[in-house]
């Protein structure tokens, strides 16, 4: 099967970071309680001497990750400069800051112990390029902790934009099956699962201030690059009302989970 088209430009959602990084605390509400139930399946018995925070962003797992593992080197690296010089400045918890693609890390082989990862991986589509990164960087039973977007995240949002027009209004996320089928086809072992989480907004302006706050506003190369119309906001205004439930407008995100450890012996070549 041929791999699926990438529908983000790396570059522009590295810009879209940047210009987040020092507001994307104020809104990164999911984003923080992720990230704390991520670090809650790490195995407290094992201390991993190197951690790469993989997708770092403002350094929030950073700095839980240096509480968790006080003595281990930690590697922050993330696509956006932005990001990295926010952490930097107001957490600078880890040991080196790096700014590189997840499918294309400059570390060397069997180097990390733990790779973690919280709500940073859903900008990959060419899974197969990840996990052989992920595999060549990780030691020998290295493991990795991983919290990922899916496909039914905003689905409500995608639910009204269609009651508009075709186009392509909200970001694209691979499914939990394609991760899982990504890590049985590498050499790290382990589960992948998936949860609804659903959360409530006053008003569909404050969903839209909340998705571009934390960077995640529509950045798939489909996207019309001009500004939405007033009336086309209406008329999505209204579909989206449909939806109203007592707590308010409902927001979907899929989270996707992954604990998976590498092979004893690391293959040659």
């Amino acid at each position: 099967m041929a791999p699926p088209a990438e529908p983000f430009d790396k570059a522009a959602v590295a810009r879209s970071f940047t210009r987040a990084a020092q507001g994307y605390d104020d809104c990164a509400h999911l984003q923080r309680a992720v990230c704390r139930q991520l670090l809650a399946q790490a195995d407290d018995s094992w201390a991993p001497r190197t951690i790469l925070d993989l997708g770092s962003g403002t350094g929030f797992g950073t700095e839980l990750l240096r509480r968790h593992f006080p003595e281990a080197q930690i590697i922050a690296l993330d696509l956006a400069e932005g990001m990295l010089k926010f952490a930097r400045t107001q957490r600078p918890e880890a040991d080196g800051y790096v700014a590189a693609d997840a499918e294309q890390l400059p570390l060397a082989a069997g180097s990390i112990d733990l790779v973690f990862s919280s709500m940073a991986l859903q900008w990959c589509y060419r899974l197969p390029q990840l996990f052989a990164e992920l595999q060549r960087i990780l030691a020998p039973e290295g493991r990795c902790l991983v919290a990922t977007l899916g496909p039914k995240t905003l689905v409500e949002l995608k639910q009204s934009w269609a009651q508009v027009d075709g186009g392509v209004h909200v970001n694209q996320f691979l499914p939990a099956e394609q991760w899982r089928e990504a890590a049985l086809h590498s050499d790290l072992s382990g589960l992948v699962t998936d949860e609804l989480r659903l959360l409530h907004f006053d008003s569909l302006r404050q969903l839209m201030r909340e998705l571009k706050g934390v960077g995640a506003h529509n950045i798939n190369r489909a996207a019309d690059k001009g500004m939405t119309g007033r009336r086309k906001l209406q008329h999505l205004s209204v579909a989206y009302e449909n939806k109203r439930e007592e707590r308010g407008l409902p927001v979907t995100y899929e989270v996707i989970y992954m604990n998976l450890t590498a092979c004893r012996a690391k293959k040659s070549g």
